[in-house]
């Protein structure tokens, strides 16, 4: 089954996640209409090559135009081409970011299918989900809304203030123009009583509407301070969150229509208050109220504008190196990385005006960090909306570049107990907004970065990321690895599973992160509130080898992300077992059973290990091939490996000891559709196979390695050759767990 259809089954909760991840950029018609061929395609190799990207975006153009040719409805052929004309637009100059955007898509997709095998969600997901709670989301949209209708009816409000006062005005001067003679008149006594009814009520309004924008400005301050600056601090949580592999991040378009709501009323009521001033120019009097409480409410709103459009100046995109997306927050020197910043209020006014200007490391304590660095490129560029639809105003850095500061004599800063990927760094963003005769300096700065000078380094800085993310809240504290607080292994468990959802598209269920805590903390890992330091996760090597944890995990990834991710994403790979609950597993299966695990030995390295009764000793043994890296595996699938594998042994034909996978699963129709069957089309050779072979040495002893295979496999010749030659005796077979 397709993903796309296995989306389209998912519950309507889960289906919303995946709404979020369609817009214009990506529009769901062409997800819909081109889901086989889009998913037959590699868009992560193509986001990271200029050439092959832009064949898959005339290729995609190319589908859609037959696509659209063949759509019966006229309304969705128009559609189909007004979606066409918008890419073109969109992607044509850079159809590497077209296919980074579809990568992320199906990424998403698949991390929303695994989440549904997982059997429960870990304490940092189901807090992110309570953040988000639609109930919550239905209050704000109600007080925003509530708030607007309040200030729209202010502005008739403050119109029948400016009419009574001109029938006043008018009324006064009519007076004013009579002959003096008359104004001991009973006429002339009538109206001047009715002229000082309409100043009354005149004063009476005046301070209605005032009394009415005290309350509104209270309200709006309640909002900003309980929900709305809560809001954005969540959503910024949310998006370290996701940065390191959590649950994606949505919302913004949401705080975006909050935050232009808000400042829309503000600025309204800012202008209400500048035609008050007006009308006292033209009429006033003795305990007039507009002079005497004007002021402080400009100030009040003033206030709150200034708060409002600071706070909503915000880092929509952390940034990430392009040839990375999985892994953002580490810079490489000398390689591009893109970043974007957004503003949340939307004001026709300040349209393509807000310049913004990029510092790396700014106002750094000295001696903070041993190394600096400074923005290559250009770094600055004016905001644009980018979205018509949604009125974003935002500007997308595609092309900084750090390159490290040359030091004096060669001596660089303060040498500390930090290492390279330990020392944190930040992007600030500047920019001047000026609006209706206010000046508002916004800044932002991104989450803490790492910056590396060699790719060696990535696996490291990743881990600082992190734990980084992980485990604290604050947007700038780069002095956190001088005294990096303990993970629960609750905590760090959940954001394990998160890099294979991440990378690997699905996420490790409860049984394996068991036997991942038991390999980190030994007996302690039945407990969830169990502490881990950050030395011991990645700093320290696991005993008895020269590696530590985290090196070892993130070797796993590569290997999965590389060569296996087939086989991983059907659930074939059983991953971390230990050799004795594998002995358990295995003990009583039929002959041939196998199961596949990885290396706790190798780094990077996946084995198998099968069942071997031994008939006329009446015993059962277990025998591991030595675990395939990916120098071997570069050279041959893994699942060609085990249909192809072999056994030699004297006086016995080669045979393949796999049968079933465990529990039962005959091989064939576990990895039967994985298999590579292309025939070589070089003539007028005959076609060749590689075939992996592996070799019982004959008396070896209970403790020898695992089987050993020949790297890389071997043609048919050279197994031929190697079997003519073998004369080993099957009797004297024995693995490391014959008994």
């Amino acid at each position: 089954m397709s993903q796309w259809k296995q989306i389209q089954q998912l519950e309507i909760r889960l289906l919303e996640h995946v709404d979020f991840l369609y817009d214009d950029n990506f529009p769901m018609d062409i997800r819909q209409g081109l889901a086989g061929w889009i998913e037959s395609q590699d868009w992560d190799m193509a986001a990271n090559d200029e050439s092959l990207a832009a064949v898959q975006f005339a290729d995609l153009l190319a589908q859609l135009e037959q696509s659209r040719s063949q759509e019966q409805n006229f309304l969705q052929r128009h559609n189909l081409k007004i979606i066409q004309q918008q890419l073109q637009v969109k992607y044509m100059s850079n159809p590497a970011l077209m296919a980074r955007v579809i990568a992320t898509c199906l990424r998403e997709e698949q991390r929303i299918l695994s989440s549904t095998c997982t059997q429960e969600q870990g304490p940092l997901e189901k807090s992110l989900q309570n953040s988000v709670a639609f109930e919550r989301q239905k209050n704000m949209d109600s007080r925003v809304g509530i708030i607007r209708n309040s200030v729209q009816l202010m502005d008739q409000g403050v119109k029948y203030n400016e009419d009574m006062q001109d029938d006043f005005d008018f009324c006064y001067k009519t007076l004013q123009s009579r002959d003096p003679a008359e104004r001991n008149s009973e006429q002339m006594k009538q109206e001047v009583t009715r002229l000082q009814e309409i100043l009354n009520r005149l004063d009476f309004k005046r301070k209605e509407i005032l009394s009415k924008m005290d309350v509104v400005i209270k309200e709006i301050d309640d909002l900003m301070t309980s929900q709305l600056n809560p809001e954005l601090q969540d959503w910024k949580r949310r998006q370290q969150i996701a940065s390191i592999g959590g649950p994606m991040l949505t919302g913004l378009e949401q705080l975006q229509n909050w935050f232009t709501l808000t400042a829309q009323s503000l600025f309204q009521i800012k202008r209400q208050l500048d035609k008050l001033g007006e009308l006292v120019l033209k009429v006033t009097y003795e305990s007039d109220p507009i002079p005497l409480q004007k002021p402080q409410l400009e100030e009040r709103v003033k206030y709150l504008i200034y708060h409002l459009i600071k706070s909503s100046f915000v880092v929509e995109k952390q940034p990430c190196m392009p040839t990375h997306p999985q892994r953002p927050l580490i810079i490489k020197t000398g390689v591009q990385f893109t970043t974007k910043v957004r503003l949340l209020v939307k004001l026709p006014e300040v349209d393509y005006q807000l310049k913004v200007k990029t510092t790396f490391d700014k106002d750094l304590p000295p001696g903070r960090v041993s190394r600096q660095f400074f923005i290559l490129t250009n770094n600055t560029k004016v905001m644009d909306i980018e979205d018509y639809s949604i009125g974003c105003l935002s500007v997308e850095f595609r092309h900084l570049q750090l390159k490290e500061k040359k030091y004096i004599n060669g001596t660089k800063g303060s040498e500390g107990l930090l290492s390279v990927t330990e020392e944190l760094h930040s992007l600030s963003f500047e920019a001047c907004f000026v609006v209706q005769g206010l000046t508002i300096d916004l800044e932002t700065c991104s989450l803490p970065l790492v910056v590396i000078s060699n790719v060696c380094q990535l696996p490291g800085g990743w881990a600082s990321v992190m734990w980084y993310n992980l485990l604290t809240d604050e947007p700038r504290n780069l002095a956190f690895f001088g005294n990096p607080p303990w993970a629960t292994w609750s905590q760090l468990s959940e954001v394990l599973s998160w890099q294979f959802s991440t990378f690997a598209g699905r996420g490790l269920n409860k049984e394996q992160l068991t036997m991942l805590g038991e390999k980190l903390l030994g007996q302690h890992a039945s407990c969830n509130d169990f502490h881990v330091s950050w030395s011991k996760f990645s700093k320290e090597n696991i005993p008895g080898k020269p590696f530590s944890f985290w090196t070892w995990l993130d070797s796993i990834l590569e290997l999965i992300k590389k060569h296996l991710l087939p086989v991983w994403n059907e659930n074939y790979i059983m991953g971390f077992v230990s050799k004795d609950l594998e002995r358990s597993l295995l003990k009583d299966r039929e002959p041939g059973t196998f199961l596949l695990r990885f290396s706790e030995s190798h780094l990077g390295g996946i084995t198998f290990t099968w069942v071997e009764h031994n008939e006329n000793a009446g015993d059962m043994k277990l025998n591991s091939v030595e675990p395939y890296t990916k120098s071997r595996l570069n050279a041959l699938p893994f699942p060609d490996i085990i249909r192809d594998y072999k056994v030699i042994s004297h006086g016995v034909a080669p045979e393949n000891p796999l049968k079933f996978l465990y529990p039962n699963i005959p091989k064939d129709e576990a990895f039967g559709r994985l298999y590579n069957s292309q025939p070589s089309k070089v003539h007028p050779y005959l076609a060749s196979t590689l075939i992996p072979i592996s070799e019982l040495r004959p008396n070896s002893s209970a403790t020898s390695p695992q089987c050993q295979s020949p790297e890389p496999p071997m043609t048919p010749g050279q197994f031929n050759m190697l079997n003519e030659q073998l004369c080993l005796d099957l009797d004297a077979m024995s693995s490391p767990y014959s008994e």
